[in-house]
């Protein structure tokens, strides 16, 4: 009895000691916060799809405040809307704010938090930003890919012009699009084509496509198993990851096994990161080689398609705006042969619509989240070690106090000059997207191929519906439909093997 009255007053003792420490210790100053952070579960309740919209909305209801801050059950969240305070984040806290959270999907389906995107900051992550700068995204690297990209929308501009008749045909653009990414990253991965021209879908093609949806279904910081510990019991959310983690890596690794047990070595990621694997075998697992080419799957499939499709849905919806970028091509490019690569610079109207769709439609609204690793300041407040940063790109891209007029959809804003500078769909800083210039060539020259070769037409007199739903890629409500045919000069192209 008298070993349990001794415990007993000794817990007492040092709850009294943690609460009078509390008491004594200074709060932080924090950004406003929303009324009525419950016990245990804080700010969960307001996590509401799509999740840019309800932050912009609790922004609002805070006299529009620029950053705010919640409580998600255990963690701390600020989330900012404000492009200065982004700025401020990512150069002044720019290596404090380098890391990311240690989020469930991640844990499991990035090889335990070690690929390019969630690895935390440190030489690990310098080691595969080196690899992916060297072996996929320097401009020797993308030069060399050419040859697929052009393929790739060939064989989307053949699959549209449907034998190139005259005739206007009514066409689904989501899956094309999806097919043209996926091929194209896949090819430069490792050298194989999952989509055809037009045919039925093969089953591995098609459990492929299921898996990329489920990912990015799953992805994003709006998930409340992330910021409650106990739920991970009660919720099948991480069973479905380690599903999804399960059935990705022996995808993956098919891949990796077909490339070592090729004949002849080719020019794939596979093949150099292979090789690199012969005289580095310790550091170049297999696992960072699958960890490699998820994080290229992942960033560049379903984020170039789901920006192609917002462009195209814009386009007609403007069709003022699509005819005077088909004039530029026709005008610059002319009506002898198809737009490559190299005319893009030449054609700023068309890179304008680009920059509108990203401003208006960022992939990721959300950016990817960051973490402090340490106690800093962010516009005057306190942030904790611990805290999570999520940056609201399309807010921010929607900033009446940043953009003239920022509802409509108006591609000569960016004539202006230093308008372009104030986007920021591929994020700022260290950890910005590595593959904004793959994204930026395979989306121009998409969308130029698609506006030189083909007539397009809405299905009816009412306009695309631009509604958004729920996903970490923003994708279309309902996927874009439209009417098409082949203009009249684009037969050539093919049959004299352009």
């Amino acid at each position: 009895m008298e070993t349990k009255a001794l415990i007993i007053s000794a817990l007492f003792i040092i709850l009294t000691l943690i609460f009078l420490i509390r008491k004594l210790k200074p709060h932080p100053n924090l950004p406003p916060s929303p009324p009525w952070s419950f016990p245990v579960i804080g700010h969960l309740r307001l996590l509401k799809p799509p999740i840019h919209r309800t932050f912009l909305s609790i922004s609002q209801s805070l006299g529009n405040a620029p950053i705010f801050s919640l409580r998600l059950g255990n963690r701390l969240v600020f989330v900012n809307s404000s492009h200065s305070i982004a700025e401020e984040c990512f150069t002044k806290n720019d290596v404090v704010l380098a890391n990311r959270p240690k989020f469930i999907l991640a844990k499991h389906v990035a090889y335990d938090y070690t690929t390019m995107i969630a690895a935390s900051y440190g030489d690990h992550w310098r080691n595969l930003r080196r690899i992916g700068s060297l072996e996929i995204f320097s401009n020797h690297r993308l030069n060399g890919f050419l040859s697929i990209r052009k393929d790739e929308i060939r064989r989307l501009i053949l699959r549209l012009s449907r034998d190139f008749s005259q005739e206007f045909a009514k066409v689904e653009m989501k899956s094309m699009l999806s097919d043209l990414t996926f091929n194209n990253i896949i090819r430069m991965v490792a050298g194989k084509r999952y989509y055809g021209d037009g045919v039925e879908e093969d089953p591995e093609a098609k459990r492929v496509r299921q898996l990329i949806a489920d990912v990015v279904a799953l992805a994003g910081a709006g998930n409340a198993v992330d910021y409650l510990p106990f739920l991970r019991w009660v919720s099948d959310y991480e069973n479905r990851a380690k599903k999804i983690a399960s059935r990705l890596d022996e995808f993956l690794q098919g891949l990796v096994d077909e490339k070592r047990q090729a004949k002849e070595k080719g020019n794939t990621m596979v093949d150099h990161l292979l090789s690199l694997q012969d005289s580095q075998p310790d550091y170049f697992t297999d696992r960072i080689i699958k960890g490699n080419m998820l994080a290229l799957i992942l960033a560049g499939t379903d984020t170039s398609a789901v920006t192609l499709e917002w462009a195209l849905s814009n386009l007609l919806n403007h069709p003022e705006v699509l005819n005077k970028a088909r004039d530029e091509i026709d005008r610059k490019v002319g009506l002898d042969r198809l737009i490559d690569e190299s005319d893009i610079s030449n054609l700023p109207y068309l890179q304008n619509i680009v920059s509108e769709t990203l401003r208006l439609y960022p992939a990721v609204p959300m950016l990817l989240p960051h973490v402090a690793s340490e106690d800093c300041k962010v516009s005057g407040y306190d942030m904790p070690r611990g805290t999570i940063l999520l940056t609201n790109a399309w807010a921010i891209h929607r900033d009446p106090q940043l953009w003239e007029d920022p509802l409509s959809f108006k591609p000569e804003r960016f004539e202006k000059e230093g308008e372009s500078q104030k986007l920021m769909a591929f994020g700022l800083g260290r950890r910005a997207c590595p593959g904004s210039g793959l994204a930026h060539r395979l989306v121009n020259l998409t969308l130029g191929s698609l506006i030189q070769c083909l007539e397009w037409e809405r299905i009816g007199e009412e306009k695309v519906d631009m509604s958004e739903k729920q996903g970490g890629t923003m994708p279309k409500d309902k996927p874009l439909e439209a009417m098409c045919r082949a203009r009249a000069s684009v037969g050539k192209f093919f049959h004299e093997g352009a």
